[in-house]
């Protein structure tokens, strides 16, 4: 049987998959197994959730399974992933749980897990869950049962004082710094979960912020928006003179970039931008950046140059950080545009990335195009094969020589990758080289190969 939790929770069709029913009794296997005996009083958990019409039932499903087992829940409302990692956290509850598929397309959805402290659950916490999930067990009754509270302003507001404290901490006098004065930019919130929390946390630091898609309405949240449809956020940086722009995804974990000009700033050059900050101001641990396998080799060849070392993981924000707590490094992320700053976060939060970029575009007295320009990309090409055994990618002889051809052929000059996706159903095919039209070549004999041998 097929593991239920992939790379990031469990996500699946709304009310398919992922049914109310599925819901509470994650929820009554959560408390059950995250239960970690350190509360003296009454056990807490935390639910936040992003824009999706599903979130509502879905919402009230997990929280019903968790207050049944005994926790007492306290409901954010609609709050970015990141700002449940830091509320269970800084509310020192037993546990947060986010309702979000995130950059999936509307009808998805997904419930994935913090541990006390705010640290998204290691695979074995979740095959616990997944052990006990349905199992019947000595419920509690009486005053022994949660309670629910719903508490959205209070959150949000604790949120983004964290967030604006990261870039422009308050001093004795009060009175906000405004770091980001004189800066225009841009925020694509793809009528998200950092709808309200991006522009407020922007604006407060100082910057002069153009918003566009943020009126979630419950169906419109990525759609024609955000980090996987820039298109709208590069015409409106250029139309409206900004300096920059930013934009998240549904959940508002991840975070890509926009200059001038238009032109993309992807996750690996934010990353750069960020490691090379970090270093200057002796912050950077280890002098040493974390990526994942998708990230571009252009990016390990130019720190090379700066004196900082990348460390590399699966795919993942999670195995980023288990690597970043393993060997006490500050920064890494992906190309994706997830970034975890463990100064200030413990998961990956595009509305902090988006801050701590502005604020280093500033000090730098750079423009974002001329910063990204340090950090070239070799030419990538990415192909999704959809229909195919995606588990057996790794196995399959055909396949495996056909990678082991195009590797030959490559050399030292780039490089190939093939990953079965943690959260849909194909598998993605990835390929760099000296030249984008060698890239593509490399990537269309790839898929096709792939297409052939794993048909479903």
């Amino acid at each position: 049987m097929p593991r239920m939790f992939g790379t990031d929770g469990v996500r699946g069709l709304a009310n398919r998959d992922l049914t109310a029913q599925l819901a509470l009794d994650l929820g009554d296997a959560a408390v059950r197994v995250l239960a970690d005996g350190q509360s003296t009083g009454r056990r807490r958990a935390l639910v936040g959730r992003d824009t999706r019409v599903s979130g509502d039932f879905l919402a009230a499903a997990l929280s019903a399974g968790m207050s049944a087992g005994g926790f007492d829940v306290i409901d954010a409302g609609i709050i970015p992933t990141p700002g449940v990692a830091f509320l269970t956290s800084v509310l020192n509850v037993e546990m947060g749980a986010v309702i979000s598929a995130s950059h999936n397309p509307m009808p998805d959805n997904g419930i994935k897990f913090f541990a006390r402290g705010g640290f998204k659950l290691p695979d074995t916490k979740e095959d616990e869950i997944e052990q006990v999930l349905g199992q019947d067990w000595q419920r509690p009754t009486g005053d022994g049962v949660g309670r629910i509270s719903h508490d959205t302003e209070t959150a949000t507001k604790l949120y983004i004082d964290h967030l604006v404290a990261a870039i422009a901490p308050i001093g004795d006098d009060k009175i906000q710094p405004k770091p980001l004065s004189g800066l225009r930019i841009v925020a694509d919130c793809a009528n998200g979960a950092t709808s309200v929390v991006a522009p407020t946390a922007l604006r407060r630091a100082g910057a002069d912020v153009i918003v566009i898609n943020a009126s979630p309405d419950g169906y419109n949240i990525n759609k024609h928006a955000g980090s996987t449809h820039p298109e709208q956020l590069q015409a409106t940086v250029k139309a409206t003179g900004a300096d920059m722009g930013v934009a998240f995804d549904g959940d508002a974990d991840r975070c890509l970039a926009v200059d001038h000009e238009g032109n993309m700033v992807n996750g690996d050059q934010i990353m750069g931008i960020l490691a090379r900050a970090k270093q200057r101001e002796g912050k950077l641990a280890h002098n040493t950046l974390v990526v994942t396998v998708m990230s571009n080799l252009g990016l390990k060849l130019a720190l090379q140059d700066m004196g900082i070392r990348t460390v590399q993981t699966a795919v993942g924000d999670r195995y980023v950080l288990e690597e970043m707590l393993r060997g006490g490094y500050t920064l890494g992320g992906e190309q994706s545009g997830h970034v975890i700053n463990r100064e200030f976060a413990t998961t990956g939060d595009g509305t902090l990335t988006a801050l701590t970029l502005c604020n280093e575009v500033v000090k730098s007295g750079k423009s974002l195009k001329e910063l990204a320009a340090d950090f070239p990309q070799l030419p990538q090409q990415l192909v999704n094969v959809p229909n195919v055994d995606k588990m057996a990618a790794s196995t399959n002889a055909v396949v495996q020589e056909a990678v082991r051809k195009e590797e030959a052929l490559l050399g030292e000059t780039g490089r190939v990758l093939l990953r079965p996706s943690g959260t849909e159903p194909l598998v993605r095919v990835m390929a760099e080289a000296a030249t984008q039209q060698q890239a593509d070549e490399v990537c269309e004999r790839l898929a096709a190969v792939v297409a052939k041998e794993l048909a479903l």
